[in-house]
């Protein structure tokens, strides 16, 4: 199976699980593998000297707003959240944005003031519930934002990516549209959970490697990652396979692709039957 040997992925798969997971930690922890295999090391304290200064960073930036108190209109929320974080430190997103590897890495978006819509919204979400406001995310398709208030009453939305602009639901449809080419649908508004938002995190990191092919290094992580979340998609599993084949790891890899064709075998043999042979040949290639 994946390596999930390394202090930093047992404290990533523990924050994973744990009953009350704690985003800005797991999207720092992502940060670490990065620079970790960027390094060509085990990571240590120069990782957790990043993550300190990640969280320090969050908590100086709650520390600005003023101090509204949770009863506080959405609104109010909005206007000190977009002040302080959109117009004073400047954050937002540029389509430039979805080509950098930085841009979904939380430190890194916490220094340059720039990120993807949904590291972004990691940022407004968690200045926010520092500062006690109620605040969620919203995986809306191809553009994640930010949900203020109680999602079954009184909210808004707010676009990170856009410095903070409050989203009309017809707003909220255009850049769904704009993304997927699919209509709005109300089950689009619904609460993000940490897990989630983190599988969503490595799913654009395995998108922006996978675009690379000299990259898969970061996809093989990503995919690492992905698999010790409680819940993921089991295709994984055969990515992972495909990768450490493609990086020369045949032995891993064609074991790997004959324990994925086991498990999807009795839902759609024929497909196993296909992963059945790229093992073979994959093991070919060790004589």
């Amino acid at each position: 199976m994946y390596d999930d040997t390394t202090e930093r992925r047992r404290r990533f798969a523990g924050a994973a699980r744990d009953d009350r997971p704690d985003l800005a930690l797991l999207c720092l922890l992502i940060a670490e593998e990065a620079e970790a295999v960027a390094a060509g090391e085990p990571g240590g304290k120069a990782g957790d000297a990043m993550t300190d200064a990640a969280q320090i960073e969050l908590d100086r930036l709650a520390g600005s707003l003023p101090a509204l108190g949770r009863g506080a209109a959405p609104v109010l929320w909005a206007d000190a959240l977009a002040a302080l974080l959109g117009e004073r430190h400047g954050f937002h997103g540029t389509p430039a944005d979805y080509r950098r590897l930085e841009s979904s890495l939380l430190p890194e978006v916490l220094r340059r003031r720039r990120g993807l819509p949904i590291l972004l919204s990691v940022v407004w979400m968690e200045v926010a519930r520092r500062a006690g406001a109620p605040v969620y995310g919203v995986a809306l398709p191809g553009h994640f934002v930010v949900g203020l208030g109680d999602p079954q009453g009184e909210h808004l939305l707010v676009d990170p990516f856009d410095g903070g602009r409050v989203l009309s639901e017809e707003d909220a449809g255009l850049l769904v549209a704009g993304a997927t080419g699919t209509p709005l649908t109300p089950s689009m508004f619904s609460p993000a959970a940490p897990q989630e938002i983190v599988l969503r995190v490595l799913n654009n990191i395995r998108a922006w490697a996978a675009a690379r092919p000299e990259r898969s290094d970061v996809q093989l992580w990503a995919v690492e990652l992905s698999l010790l979340l409680p819940s993921h998609p089991a295709r994984l599993r055969y990515e992972r396979a495909e990768l450490l084949v493609e990086r020369g790891d045949f032995a891993r890899g064609a074991r790997e692709l004959e324990e994925y064709a086991e498990v999807i075998a009795t839902v759609e043999p024929d497909a196993a039957e296909t992963v059945r042979h790229q093992a073979l040949a994959a093991r070919a290639m060790l004589n």
